[in-house]
């Protein structure tokens, strides 16, 4: 979720007061850590993955499936062995937005060693098992990126009312008592950004229209008029956003130049990976004609005013901004590629040229004075007076706010962490097996790309045609995505569209895929046998998934609603069918289920807690 404060936080007016102060200062800090650390060399290949979780209660009685509002009793206690013991803990776990949400990363990063790959859904099994031990009876951890009836009446446990004329919220969907009420920030994030757009959040998904679909699909297009769309499923809380879950990578880069260029050619990559990933068609109780949580959550947060949106004039905001604040990035960061920032990068002039007096070059600035074009939306009493020479709060107040496909994070402050790049874009998957086939094949692709100077870059607009493309119900195996050609020559900008097939598994005389390459790369790579396995099976699932042969979770999550007995085909996914449907995928994600359309039939690796011995010595 981002920078986590500790204090005493202010209201949205005394916030808006000191946004100029926290800008001023943010640049001033960001320019004094580039120059302590841009000529920083020599640090090593580390990365790691963030899994969310929601905690499910079932209620076999009654058959129901609601959110458990327990993230706060159990997270002081997953906590524990890393206070007692930081440096020797398998795994870190954190906070996240929903109050029945919790967040799991590796105790340390995995490092270069293709061994480390065997890690990964041994890790991930552990860290599922050992939150499962606190759940009380009913209780399950569900790696789902949506719960299905998220925002509709008693979807909480214990049930609270949604309160959409009061609270921070103010929706007539998602109580307040949903927010994760362990840390101030998630409320005060939530209050502000409504505050600061001046009206609640918007968001419309197209209804899937099946045969007895009603259009209107309610009455919330009389009762927020001008708001809810008729053929959609309206929210209106930064909670149907941010109460989703996802599969998060950070890779360290060994420099400012190569973490800049991980950056630029993982941002084509990010629209591919949400449509491999789609993992969630039903939102409000409804089935949709989307199958991802990209816009849900850029809609959740966009904080921007009527004046910043194009529907009125500019009077009182400096600028027109395109997109949420949470959305795909708009410009690349390496001097190489200005030329396919094709798309107009809104940024503030002044702060564009304090950054060029600072050294910052030209792509870097203008990245950063387009962040920095946005508001705090959080700031804490504690943090308004820094030590710009030594801090980087105010930087980090800016930048962890603005929620995009890919991060450019600088090092923190006297740290032994390098420059990295977060890759954001991915559904989280329901078994340990998917989630850790997505991250191996991401970090494979990061290899390959820096072992081949392989070259994914094109126009911008094409990368955000992509990301809206991706989201489309059936993408996967539907939609064409345009993609560059030839990977190997950077000289040769021919672009073309291609299925998410062609992309990953290549197409003679077209592309060569993904994968392929990344099987070339392991050819001349020395690798013990079990290691060897998974990997194979890993990328045996991503070449299923991109060609259709199993489906994504969204498909089958679809599939699963539309031929359930209860189900009228009207679009409405029943507390019945939502609890037959999170019965089902519980039992696959545990494995007493088997599932050959979502996952084949091969879905077991030869995952291991540690590395060989003969490998843990090797550079």
């Amino acid at each position: 979720m981002g920078l986590l404060t500790e204090g005493s936080p202010l209201t949205w007016e005394e916030t808006k007061a000191l946004a100029e102060h926290v800008r001023q200062h943010g640049i001033e800090q960001f320019i004094n850590l580039y120059r302590k650390l841009r000529d920083r060399t020599g640090d090593v290949l580390k990365w790691g993955d963030e899994v969310e979780y929601i905690i499910v209660k079932f209620d076999d009685k009654n058959q129901r499936a609601t959110v458990s509002l327990r993230a706060a009793d159990i997270l002081p206690e997953l906590q524990k062995k890393e206070l007692e013991d930081p440096e020797n803990v398998k795994s870190l776990w954190r906070p996240e937005y929903g109050a029945y949400m919790i967040e799991g990363t590796p105790g340390k990063p995995y490092g270069g060693l293709l061994a480390h790959f065997n890690i990964v859904e041994a890790n991930m099994k552990f860290r599922r098992a050992e939150a499962s031990t606190l759940l009380k009876d009913g209780e399950v951890l569900m790696s789902i990126t949506n719960f299905p009836r998220l925002g509709c009446p008693g979807f909480t446990s214990p049930p609270y009312q949604a309160t959409p004329n009061e609270g921070v919220s103010w929706s007539n969907f998602f109580p307040d008592e949903a927010i994760y009420p362990g840390h101030p920030r998630f409320k005060t994030l939530t209050s502000n950004i409504r505050c600061r757009r001046g009206e609640k959040m918007e968001i419309n998904l197209p209804i899937y229209r099946d045969k007895n679909t009603k259009i209107p699909v309610d009455n919330y297009h009389e009762l927020e008029k001008g708001a809810a769309k008729p053929d959609c499923v309206y929210m209106d809380a930064m909670g149907m956003g941010m109460g989703c879950c996802c599969l998060q990578l950070t890779f360290q880069a060994c420099c400012i130049t190569e973490a800049r260029t991980l950056y630029d050619q993982l941002a084509p990559l990010c629209p591919i990976m949400l449509a491999l990933s789609a993992a969630s068609p039903i939102y409000r109780g409804y089935l949709t004609d989307v199958d991802c949580r990209w816009n849900v959550i850029s809609g959740s947060v966009d904080c921007r005013t009527r004046e910043e949106r194009g529907l009125e004039p500019l009077k009182n905001n400096k600028f027109r901004i395109q997109k949420s604040r949470y959305d795909s990035i708009d410009s690349y960061l390496s001097p190489e590629h200005e030329k396919y920032n094709d798309i107009p990068i809104v940024h503030d002039p002044s702060i564009y040229r304090r950054l060029r007096e600072g050294g910052i070059d030209h792509p870097l600035a203008m990245h950063v004075a387009h962040l920095f074009i946005r508001d705090s939306v959080s700031l804490f009493s504690e943090k308004v007076n820094q030590d710009d020479a030594n801090d980087t709060d105010h930087f980090e107040n800016i930048q962890s706010t603005n929620w995009q496909t890919m991060r450019f994070k600088p090092p923190p402050p006297n740290s032994r962490i390098g420059w990295r790049v977060e890759f954001r874009p991915c559904e989280a998957q329901l078994t340990d097996f998917e989630n850790a086939a997505y991250v191996c094949f991401v970090v494979l692709l990061t290899r390959v790309i820096l072992s081949y100077r392989l070259n994914f870059v094109m126009p911008i607009s094409k990368v955000d045609e992509n990301m809206q493309r991706a989201q489309r119900r059936g993408a996967c195996t539907q939609q064409k995505f345009w993609f560059r050609r030839d990977v190997r020559s950077p000289d040769v900008d021919v672009y073309a569209e291609m299925t998410i097939d062609e992309i990953v598994n290549g197409k003679d005389g077209i592309f060569p895929g993904l994968i392929p390459l990344i099987e070339s790369y392991l050819s001349g790579m020395d690798v013990d046998a079990d290691t060897h396995c998974s990997v194979q099976q890993y990328l045996k699932l991503i070449q299923r998934r991109a060609s259709g042969e199993i489906s994504t979770m969204a498909t089958w999550m679809r599939q699963f609603v539309t031929s359930h007995p209860d189900y009228k085909k009207d679009s409405v996914v029943t507390e019945k069918i939502n609890y037959d449907l999170l019965k089902m995928a519980h039992g696959i994600q545990t494995g007493t289920i088997p599932a050959p359309t979502l996952l084949g039939t091969s879905n077991v690796s030869k995952t291991n807690d540690d590395i060989p011995t003969a490998f843990k010595d090797c550079p």
